[in-house]
């Protein structure tokens, strides 16, 4: 995948721990980037470069405060990721059924 694609898909974005992080903590209200920064542990610069990606594939919204840039998640666009990853459930229905049966079995033959 060419650098330009990934860095604008969701699935790249939410890839990142950090970014998952970031967007559990912006969820709550918007925050500074200075927020962002104390809550990871890591630096400014990473943290920007985190939310420029989260941004850029609309996962969080950018609003000026004064000289201050705040960051709040926006959830909408995970609604890839729910219906690709919805796909698979009737699979995982399945197995799940079967472990259920065979620990029932094996219980039964003791």
């Amino acid at each position: 995948m060419p650098p330009s694609k990934a860095s604008s898909d969701v699935f790249h974005a939410i890839a990142d721990a950090n970014r998952r992080t970031l967007l559990g903590f912006l969820a709550r209200e918007a925050r500074p980037v200075g927020d962002c920064v104390e809550e990871l542990g890591i630096t400014y610069a990473a943290v920007s470069q985190h939310l420029n990606v989260l941004h850029e594939v609309g996962l969080v919204e950018r609003k000026a405060h004064g000289r201050q840039r705040l960051y709040r998640s926006r959830f909408e666009p995970l609604q890839e990721v729910h219906d690709w990853t919805d796909r698979y459930r009737p699979f995982w229905q399945d197995r799940l059924k079967r472990l259920g049966d065979y620990l029932d079995k094996y219980e039964g033959d003791k």
